[in-house]
């Protein structure tokens, strides 16, 4: 039975399996749907550079755009960046991008920030951003090759190259953050926002 009592349903404008899963482990039974957008290229039409505002930018835009093809619907974005310093790490392209990245990684402490977005017929009704800072073991060559020779194609769907609900646990030494942020779904204040709005059965 679902905790969701909302008047329209609940979407997930993400094709993201950890994201569906952290509602539905709440008791939220939603729909996704990922939403057809180009990151990159809105990303650069923003001119943003701050990697807080580009997850909230993309959030908000993966909402606006599958809210659009679901009316009435309560749509969730979920955005993620990373970012060593100044420098933004998107989706590794292969193997040897993931390799240079999480080279580029170990040994230091890099942010994650995870945004949020719920949008109803247009409309931004809640948005958050949320920041965990991760910590990477020392890694030599052969041990990121190791790395990725047991974890497979996986890697290239997050940013970063690492999971760490699975096998890029192993990759860290700390970190300092909510689970929720780390999978991309800042949880416990979404949780709060539906049920300030009175979504909840409880």
């Amino acid at each position: 039975m679902t905790l969701w009592c909302g008047d329209g349903r609940l979407v997930l404008a993400s094709q993201s399996r950890a994201r569906r899963m952290l509602l539905e482990n709440a008791g939220l039974a939603c729909e996704a749907v990922p939403a057809d957008i180009d990151e990159r290229a809105l990303q650069k039409d923003a001119g943003l550079v701050a990697p807080y505002e580009i997850a909230l930018h993309l959030a908000t835009a993966k909402a606006q755009a599958v809210a659009a093809i679901e009316p009435n619907s309560y749509v969730v974005g979920a955005d993620q960046t990373l970012a060593l310093g100044e420098r933004m790490f998107n989706k590794p392209a292969g193997r040897q991008q993931a390799m240079q990245q999480l080279l580029a990684l170990a040994g230091r402490t890099h942010a994650l920030h995870s945004a949020i977005a719920v949008v109803r017929n247009g409309e931004v009704l809640f948005s958050h951003v949320a920041v965990a800072w991760m910590t990477m073991r020392t890694l030599t060559e052969s041990d990121v090759a190791a790395y990725l020779d047991t974890a497979g194609p996986a890697v290239l769907s997050s940013v970063g190259a690492y999971q760490l609900e699975g096998l890029g646990v192993h990759l860290f030494d700390r970190i300092d953050g909510d689970h929720f942020t780390i999978l991309g779904l800042p949880l416990l204040p979404l949780l709060a926002y539906f049920r300030e709005a009175r979504l909840l059965r409880f």
